[in-house]
């Protein structure tokens, strides 16, 4: 209690409370914008750490952490665009919530679980720390490979009915996160000879064009404003109301982000997705899944809060960052001259002190304040979508292009887009993608040291065994309650094609066809390349390309048995969205030409004329606030907008 009262009288000394103030605006005002997630908002405030005291600028940094994953619930709930890919549960459910009208019960109930799972972490952080070590190194990487691998399953597995599909999206993602060099050897993989894939993809740009793109294009496509309804956001009535309903589930997902912040690399992104299918499979009707679901939003935000906070667990006892926003946080602890390691808990208490109470303060405080700016942001739902798309995309390409300022992130994230576009028309799941590239990175560490060092032995480990009926369990009881829905559908006389799921005899879709018979050849080339790589180069490759193949075939000749018993029933899904999408490919063409500036004037001028029918005068004030802004984020970001090849132009 001393050191705890030392670090609380520390932290309100007025200097550093007001950095704790600032990192916490900062940390909501990027949270809401998508692509800027904990990463670029401990990037933006570096450069004002080292300005200030260790104390302060340590909590400027845990104040913008610990609030990230609060305020994106508001970008993922009302435009349907996942702030971080640790929200991307909370963008389906909310986002389709918000379309009928329950922003404000989404949005409670979000802000309400990212504050218990902020507080859960911070408690967890004051005490675990101290005995946390010993359970952290009784782990080996034959089990830290496990969990990699059931939070992979339960992402593939929980959105959609078709496990074949799910699991197929899952290797996908694991292919697209081999992309670049080796770990293990003196390689680099799929790189297609180009200098820009050598350090591999950004996860911002994943992310971004998986999810955000297909939003906007929907969106626009459309028309209106992001709710079909008004938005009553006054009354927050319900929220609380299915917040306290669901507070047992809130704390056994804040429980499962705790002790996925134990494991280093693995982070928000793989337990959201745990605890997302911990309420899916605790719930008697699941068809709301997907659809919009209360106890989706409630699993997925206690536990990404709570993760972010103990993330800094094993960073602070061993110098391994739990995720890449504790890596900043590590790199700003070396600065300062805090080495972090077992005996920092004797060392250092009262720093060890001041970060739970920054991390327990931001939480509270950071929900509150959403709930106070929501019912002004809110009011952008009714505006038309056209308004809201066009500085919404500027701040995309300005999130993608930050990762490694080359033209190639604003071309990765088209053509990202277009494949999340595809998906989304094909009712194929995203999420799977984005988790598999997520848990790439730390799968293929884990596995190539437990090959190393166990050989494949470790099959046989107890931990790896028990871990593993997390997967073969919930698969054992989805199999015996799909024959049993079979016999009872015979039993009561109707056939096996009445008795499947809807989507199975809806006919046969253009994008499903298209991404079925594509999948074959990606997954095929991706095979024959691999066999030029070492034999450590492979590992990871191979653990996604074997499954991923034999899939791809199963589905391409589902699809092809579908399509020849019902042609009559091709169809083309939502023909509006395909000159919309063009258009955004036109965008990235132009800037690769013509560099931003000109290829923006041109975006802007349809977006907010062609799509918007904006009046002239006001769109072109609009526009001009619009491009200023934005030229603004450049230079707050130290970077300079892309320059085309044909013409390098500078207006600003």
């Amino acid at each position: 209690m001393e050191h705890a009262t030392e670090a609380l009288l520390a932290l309100f000394e007025p200097l550093r409370l007001a950095a704790l103030f600032a990192g916490m605006l900062a940390g909501l005002t990027c949270g809401l914008l998508p692509g800027l997630g904990g990463v670029a908002t401990a990037s933006l405030l570096l450069p004002f750490v080292f300005l200030l005291d260790d104390y302060s600028g340590l909590a400027l940094l845990l104040g913008a952490i610990s609030v990230v994953y609060t305020s994106d619930t508001i970008t993922s709930v009302l435009v349907g665009a996942p702030g971080s890919p640790a929200s991307a549960p909370t963008a389906i459910e909310g986002h389709a919530l918000a379309r009928e009208g329950k922003a404000a019960m989404a949005l409670g109930v979000g802000f309400l679980a990212s504050m218990v799972g902020g507080l859960l972490g911070a408690l967890t952080l004051a005490f675990a720390i101290p005995i946390a070590g010993p359970i952290v190194l009784a782990l080996g990487t034959p089990e830290l490979f496990m969990f990699a691998l059931v939070g992979l399953y339960f992402a593939s597995s929980m959105i959609g009915r078709d496990l074949a599909v799910g699991v197929l999206a899952g290797c996908f993602g694991i292919l697209l996160g081999t992309v670049g060099p080796a770990p293990a050897a003196a390689n680099y993989r799929f790189t297609f000879g180009q200098a820009y894939l050598l350090d591999g993809l950004s996860l911002t740009i994943v992310a971004l064009g998986l999810f955000a793109i297909a939003e906007v294009v929907g969106m626009l496509a459309s028309g209106g404003g992001i709710a079909s309804g008004r938005q009553l956001l006054t009354n927050w009535g319900a929220g609380f109301t299915e917040f306290w309903r669901n507070k047992w589930l809130v704390l056994r997902s804040s429980v499962i982000g705790v002790f996925g912040g134990f494991v280093p690399a693995v982070g928000a992104n793989a337990s959201t997705w745990v605890a997302y299918g911990h309420a899916l499979r605790s719930t008697p009707d699941k068809s709301r899944f997907g659809k919009g679901e209360i106890r989706g939003i409630a699993a997925a935000e206690g536990a990404n809060n709570a993760t972010i906070i103990s993330d800094l667990v094993p960073t602070l006892l061993f110098s391994v960052p739990g995720g890449p926003a504790a890596a900043i946080f590590l790199g700003a602890l070396f600065s300062f001259g805090f080495y972090p390691g077992p005996r920092m808990v004797s060392e250092h208490p009262t720093l060890m002190y001041l970060v739970v109470w920054s991390a327990a303060l931001a939480s509270i405080i950071g929900a509150a304040i959403c709930f106070a700016i929501t019912p002004f942001i809110a009011r952008v739902t009714q505006i038309r979508f056209a308004l809201i798309a066009a500085p919404l995309t500027l701040v995309m390409v300005a999130g993608a292009y930050q990762a490694t300022q080359s033209i190639g992130d604003i071309a990765v994230l088209l053509i990202l887009g277009l494949v999340g576009w595809l998906m989304k028309q094909a009712d194929w799941p995203r999420a799977p993608v984005l988790v598999g590239f997520v848990l790439a990175g730390p799968m293929e560490q884990y596995f190539w040291l437990t090959t190393q060092i166990h050989g494949w032995s470790w099959i046989w480990r107890p931990g790896v065994l028990i871990i593993a009926l997390l997967i073969v369990i919930p698969l054992v009881i989805q199999l015996v309650r799909g024959r049993r829905q079979s016999r009872e559908a015979r039993a009561s006389g109707i056939s096996e094609s009445q008795a499947a799921p809807p989507r199975d005899t809806d006919g046969t879709r253009f994008t499903r066809v298209l991404l079925a018979f594509a999948a074959v050849p990606v997954f095929a080339y991706a095979a024959w390349e691999t066999m030029q790589f070492s034999p450590s180069s492979r590992l990871l490759p191979l653990l996604a390309i074997v499954p991923g193949l034999a899939l791809s075939i199963l589905v391409c000749a589902r699809e092809l048995w579908r399509l020849l018993r019902r042609s009559d029933a091709f169809q083309f899904d939502a023909k509006g969205e395909y000159g919309i999408m063009l258009g955004f490919i036109a965008y990235g063409v132009g800037m690769g030409l013509f560099g931003f500036e000109i290829a923006t004037i041109g975006f802007l001028a349809w977006v907010l004329f062609v799509c918007g029918r904006m009046k002239p005068v006001t769109g072109l004030a609009y526009g001009i606030v619009l491009l200023l802004a934005i030229n603004g984020m450049f230079s707050l970001m130290r970077i300079a907008p892309p320059k085309g090849l044909l013409l390098n132009a500078t207006l600003f």
